[in-house]
């Protein structure tokens, strides 16, 4: 979907359709924009984990792709933020599985001896899952303590400020999946590939983009903020050791994109138990998901520490 860009007057950060000002420096946009138009939409609303997906009438969905609860129907009034491209699925469904296998077997070995042969796949469904991709000027004014320069004491203050430039940034939009999936199949994905339409996957789920635009800037910054600080510590801060880092960010021009992301989510059965995966659907090593620890093998661990401990206190106290 593609929609004309106007910057703002003052600072020239992109102004998207429907802003009253300007998000970055507040100046009021020109009373001669085109606004957001008002649609009624359907969506799929979970009522466990919250996630919305397209609303498809030929798309039997009793329940979430995301965390299998129940979904219902809700209807939209307020205007509702749409993707504006796809990246399409390389991996299919062979590949998905020979991922759970690998990944199952690679766990380590206070897992279940046979987890990789008895787990039984029991779902594989492809999605889209949403998130923001940005683009951002700013300025970063910090401030630490170091050991540099500290002399008789063991800190200094240091301060400083740098300009910063963040290209394709990948920020979570997505209810379905959690910070933590997202951080380790986000960068599986090729973010130059984008495409206009759902490509690779048949029937696959759609998550919708159905929170605020202010919530999603709020969440953008505060990524900057934790990038920002992360450099700074880097690379910006004297010394070996530093403590107490703060930065403030002055941002100067931003660019969202709003994308559409492929995943596989899988749910395994063992002993009776679900558990679930996601898979990056563009790089399949990329992979994370809940697997069962071997209560055996911890109570094995523990009685042979207890068993050295009192070998240990033994000999000592025969000195």
């Amino acid at each position: 979907m593609t929609t004309a860009i106007q910057n703002c007057e003052r600072c020239e950060s992109p102004l998207e359709t429907g802003d009253l000002r300007c998000s970055i420096c507040g100046q009021a946009s020109p009373a001669d924009r085109p606004h957001a138009e008002t649609l009624t939409i359907q969506i799929l609303r979970c009522k466990g984990c919250g996630a919305a997906t397209a609303y498809d009438i030929e798309h039997q969905a009793p329940s979430c792709t995301f965390c299998d609860s129940v979904v219902e129907v809700e209807t939209v009034d307020d205007p509702m933020e749409q993707s504006e491209g796809y990246l399409p699925f390389t991996t299919g469904q062979d590949e998905a599985r020979k991922a759970m296998r690998h990944w199952l077997s690679s766990l380590g070995w206070f897992r279940p001896s046979d987890l990789t042969t008895s787990a039984r796949l029991e779902q594989l469904k492809p999605l889209w899952w949403v998130g923001w991709v940005f683009d951002a000027e700013s300025e970063v004014s910090w401030a630490a303590d170091s050991n540099a320069g500290s002399r008789r004491s063991a800190w200094a203050p240091h301060s400083g400020q740098v300009n910063m430039t963040f290209d394709d940034i990948l920020v979570s939009a997505s209810r379905g999946l959690s910070q933590s999936e997202v951080s380790a199949i986000g960068p599986g994905c090729d973010l130059g590939s984008i495409r206009d339409q759902p490509e690779g996957a048949q029937n696959a789920t759609i998550e919708q983009f159905d929170l605020q635009r202010s919530q999603a800037r709020q969440q953008i910054i505060a990524a900057i903020q934790n990038i920002a600080a992360a450099r700074v510590e880097q690379n910006e801060i004297p010394g070996t050791s530093f403590r107490k880092t703060s930065v403030s960010v002055v941002l100067r021009k931003l660019i969202t994109r709003r994308i559409s992301l492929p995943a596989w989510v899988l749910a395994y059965r063992y002993k009776g138990r679900l558990y679930r995966m996601v898979i990056s659907g563009q790089d399949a090593s990329y992979v994370t998901g809940t697997a069962p620890y071997s209560i055996a093998k911890i109570i094995f661990v523990a009685l042979c520490a207890v068993v050295a401990f009192l070998a240990f206190f033994a000999v000592v106290a025969a000195r």
